[in-house]
């Protein structure tokens, strides 16, 4: 009698539900997950090495290219980590700047995720709507740093410059006549706190939209209800963090447990899930985008009511205005050290984290008093989330994979860094 064995095949790094580089071999009986390894080394960029070999300040636009979907709030932990080893204090008007652009990078990536994950199941239509609304914080990302993804905004000391007075406008062309840029154009008239406002008065009828589609869903909820189920004690000893994390019930949120910026000032909710499984984690990252779009429209009333500067005014950390640069002898002076020779930062060591869209994403720092970091540590929260690959997939059928990769929320340019 032939002997029966199990198979073992390669799920990507060509899979279209891959997210990416990632090469999973998989063992099979039949239909049914026996083991799951995942691979990595495919994208291997080599981040932290690279850092040793910039200035501190060069290193930032390397921050984007981590996790691509969540660029500032990448951006946000490096720059904590430099000015908590500088002992600088931040303008109160950037940190609330910061904030505010943490939580439209929130609903970006969640909006990216739920379209994503919901196209790798099968559900076509959700992706277009959800792409929508990253259309108009992609724009507003634009209007303050000139980039639509890779913005390297946040600064050491503060951000680039203050929030502008407009927003860019629609121009009439081949594809869109006077009347439709005129109704695009309608809620782009005033300042980018104004286009914001209007985007945070709009947004919970798309959610509810969203709901619509996908929460009562039955094809939705056969595909996440009981699968990639994770324990509290598992989600812990794996060192998950994130919606990975409260999605299991732990009510743990660095915004509320250890407050950082001003998010001490803000009032919001912890979401949490009940079961561990994929649809609690779906339910949280809807609820997360209602509690982010609260704390952006009390950053909005904050910013329109208080001026002031956005970036600490010590010239050896933070450059002086175009215009001083251009008028000055000693403003030229400090510019040109400043992007030639970087800054100097004091020796020591700190580590500063934040609550990243996926989770605790951290930056240990080591400096020995030179323009360069000695040596630099990134935490990526992706990485734990993907070391519990085996232990959510054991036992479920190869669709499910595709269900729990989704709902992993991966980016491997923070995994393979």
């Amino acid at each position: 009698m032939a002997e029966i064995r199990n198979y073992t095949i390669n799920f990507g790094p060509q899979h279209p539900a891959a997210h990416g580089v990632l090469r999973l071999v998989l063992e099979l009986d039949g239909e049914v997950v026996v083991r799951a390894d995942p691979h990595i080394g495919l994208l291997h960029r080599g981040t932290e090495k690279l850092a040793e070999t910039r200035t501190w300040i060069q290193s930032v636009p390397y921050m984007d290219r981590l996790d691509y979907v969540s660029m500032m709030c990448n951006e946000h932990a490096y720059c904590m980590a430099i000015e908590r080893l500088l002992g600088i204090e931040v303008p109160l008007r950037a940190q609330y700047v910061r904030v505010l652009f943490d939580e439209i990078t929130r609903v970006l990536n969640h909006l990216l995720n739920i379209g994503t994950h919901a196209l790798d199941i099968g559900a076509m239509t959700m992706v277009l709507y959800t792409f929508r609304e990253r259309e108009d914080l992609m724009d507003v990302y634009e209007a303050v740093s000139g980039a639509r993804m890779h913005a390297a905004y946040y600064r050491p000391g503060g951000v680039y410059r203050d929030l502008p007075d407009r927003m860019p406008q629609y121009r009439p062309s081949m594809w869109k006549n006077e009347a439709t840029v005129k109704s695009l154009n309608e809620n782009r008239q005033g300042s980018m706190l104004d286009f914001l406002e209007d985007f945070t008065n709009r947004f919970p009828k798309y959610l509810d939209e969203y709901e619509t589609l996908l929460t009562d869903n039955r094809i939705w909820k056969q595909r996440t209800v009981g699968i990639g189920v994770v324990t509290p004690e598992e989600a812990r000893a794996y060192g998950f963090s994130g919606v990975m994390l409260r999605g299991s019930g732990i009510e743990w949120d660095l915004r509320k447990k250890q407050p950082y910026e001003v998010y001490d000032r803000m009032e919001f909710d912890i979401p949490v899930g009940v079961e561990g499984d994929c649809y609690d984690r779906y339910l949280v990252r809807m609820e997360e985008m209602r509690q982010s779009n609260r704390i952006m429209r009390q950053c909005i009333e904050w910013l329109r009511n208080n001026p002031g500067p956005v970036i600490v005014d010590n010239h050896k950390v933070a450059p002086p205005s175009r215009e001083a640069m251009k008028s000055n002898m000693e403003e030229l002076i400090h510019h040109f050290k400043l992007f030639t020779e970087g800054i100097h930062v004091p020796e020591g060591e700190c580590y500063a984290a934040v609550e990243h869209p996926k989770g605790e994403f951290g930056i240990f720092a080591i400096s020995d008093g030179a323009n360069k970091p000695y040596r630099l540590k990134i935490r990526a929260p992706g990485f734990a989330h993907l070391a519990g690959m085996e232990l959510m997939s054991k036992g479920h059928m190869l669709a499910d994979v595709v269900a729990i990769i989704g709902t992993m929320d991966i980016v491997f340019g923070e995994i393979d860094r």
